[in-house]
């Protein structure tokens, strides 16, 4: 008895029953009425009972057709409901992509993207902001640090390198740190805190490990405002490496301590409601941001000198 076939040949027995007919039933899957006949006398073969009782005029269940039945019908309905699913997955949803962004991460890592994004997918309209309270139900959020909710899923982008900076005319004015140690001579100007009240700066160089207490001159959640303060010359901010590309490229800022590792700055998460997992265009258009700022987060080379 081939057990792999008995699903198909209870479709066809539900559908036979609720045309009440072969012929029917052979329209309807859009087969042959032999392949109909076939399966039907197969599925009595292997299961050693009559299902089917055929008359010239109508076809009924038998005793055991009438135990099977149910079942029978719940695997066309099954089937339907897969194959509803699979439309669903690829069949574009009306209406625009609506998608926030944290504003320093959007204005620097998503906006390049977006017209790539419209190129590959013309057929995906967007609809961005680049402020989080500026848009109700969103299906894409971009964010740092996100926090678990069952009722989203997330995708993880990438956690930037971070790195120390200043401006050259700072630097000049209060000398170039050349060990860990020689930050607290300096103005800091760092993330917040998250554990403790005290900023304390890890640092790796090889197997040696630094840490440094800090009283930071600013501390504040937004990278924005600290690469500003930074490119002010207020002080060695600590930043996200692609902030701070340009600056180091065109030497208004200069890299402290290059030889030496700082922890990634806060992760950056691609957020979408779990009911929209299956909306192909969330789908798209978060593989495309995997697929390209991952690589954008990847630090340039910089000599630091």
């Amino acid at each position: 008895m081939n057990l792999i076939w008995i699903p198909a040949q209870l479709a066809v027995l539900a559908k036979v029953v609720d045309l009440n007919g072969f012929s029917a039933a052979a329209r309807a899957l859009g087969v042959p009425k032999a392949a109909v006949s076939r399966a039907i006398a197969d599925l009595e073969k292997g299961l050693g009972v009559r299902v089917l009782e055929r008359t010239t005029r109508r076809i009924s269940l038998t005793p055991p057709g009438r135990l099977l039945y149910p079942h029978a019908k719940r695997v066309v309905e099954e089937s339907d409901a897969a194959r509803a699913a699979i439309a669903k997955l690829h069949a574009p949803t009306a209406g625009p992509l609506r998608v926030v962004a944290d504003p320093t991460y959007g204005r620097v890592l998503l906006t390049p993207l977006v017209p790539r994004f419209l190129e590959a997918f013309p057929d995906v309209p967007l609809e961005v902001a680049l402020d989080e309270s500026a848009m109700e139900g969103w299906d894409v959020a971009i964010r740092p640090q996100a926090q678990p909710d069952s009722a989203l899923a997330r995708r993880l982008l990438g956690a930037p390198p971070a790195l120390l900076c200043a401006t050259p005319t700072y630097l000049q004015q209060r000398g170039l740190p050349t060990r860990p140690e020689d930050l607290r001579g300096h103005d800091l100007l760092t993330p917040e805190a998250t554990d403790s009240a005290e900023f304390r700066l890890r640092l790796e160089r090889g197997s040696q490990r630094a840490e440094v207490p800090l009283a930071p001159k600013l501390a504040i959640n937004d990278p924005a405002v600290l690469h500003a303060a930074t490119a002010a010359g207020l002080g060695i901010g600590l930043l996200p490496e692609f902030l701070c590309r340009q600056g180091l490229a065109t030497g208004r800022l200069k890299w402290v301590l290059p030889e030496w590792i700082l922890p990634p700055a806060a992760a950056l998460y691609a957020l979408y409601p779990v009911s929209l997992e299956a909306d192909s265009r969330v789908q798209r258009f978060v593989d495309f941001l995997a697929a390209n700022i991952v690589p954008a987060l990847a630090p340039a080379n910089f000599s630091g000198a």
